[in-house]
């Protein structure tokens, strides 16, 4: 078990659970050396943690090796209401621990991140794409972009107006915008500096997330 910050929870009450506390957002020197112990991690934290384990994973080249289970810390995790993963932390747990894998799309960016949940593009102006579709040309309220399982790894949704919400979803391997400088927002992460131009696409390996049934 990975605790992420101090609000996760650490399950230290539970029996045959080994918890390790780690700063939020861990990076190498906390995550690297568990990779070469264990084939199987479990994330507490947000999922911008989750996202920070990930993308050693990644970097690391361990995707194929490694499992992973997660136990948001909130309710209303992204991640947790894209794969169906229980709201109460136990049974979050449970599945975390004994559920089967069951590898979903791994998102990554032009900048070198990766995307486990939502991102965000807010109040946005310019030509966007998903694969060949024009996703926009013109301004924007927002635009969400979120793994899909179903297709070709992207699901993205863009809400044009500010009165009439109803939002235009597009499905993509990748989606890439030009635009007036904005700051997109990662896992709930807004980025350190605005950029006129980005990318999400899906990454060649899924990740290995445990969702499945217990």
């Amino acid at each position: 078990m990975v605790a992420c910050g101090d609000g996760a929870a650490g399950f230290e009450e539970v029996d045959d659970v080994e918890s390790i506390r780690v700063p939020s957002l861990p990076g190498k020197a906390e995550i690297d050396p568990l990779l070469g112990e264990h084939d199987h991690l479990v994330v507490s934290g947000t999922d911008a943690d989750l996202a920070a384990v990930v993308l050693r994973l990644l970097r690391k080249d361990a995707l194929s090796g490694v499992s992973v289970g997660f136990v948001p810390s909130s309710p209303d995790s992204s991640v947790g209401a894209l794969w169906g993963l229980p709201k109460t932390p136990l049974r979050a747990l449970a599945l975390a621990l004994r559920g089967e894998v069951d590898p979903v799309p791994l998102i990554r960016d032009d900048v070198g991140g990766v995307l486990v949940g939502r991102g965000q593009l807010r109040l946005v102006r310019g030509v966007a794409y998903a694969d060949e579709q024009v996703a926009l040309r013109g301004p924007a309220a927002s635009i969400e972009v979120t793994p899909d399982p179903g297709g070709p790894g992207l699901a993205v949704r863009v809400v044009k107006g500010t009165i009439f919400k109803r939002p235009t979803t597009l499905y993509s391997r990748a989606f890439q915008i030009g635009c007036i400088p904005t700051r997109p927002v990662r896992d709930d992460v807004v980025y350190e500096r605005a950029v006129n131009k980005w990318t999400w696409y899906r990454h060649t390996e899924d990740l290995r997330l445990v969702r499945g049934a217990v």
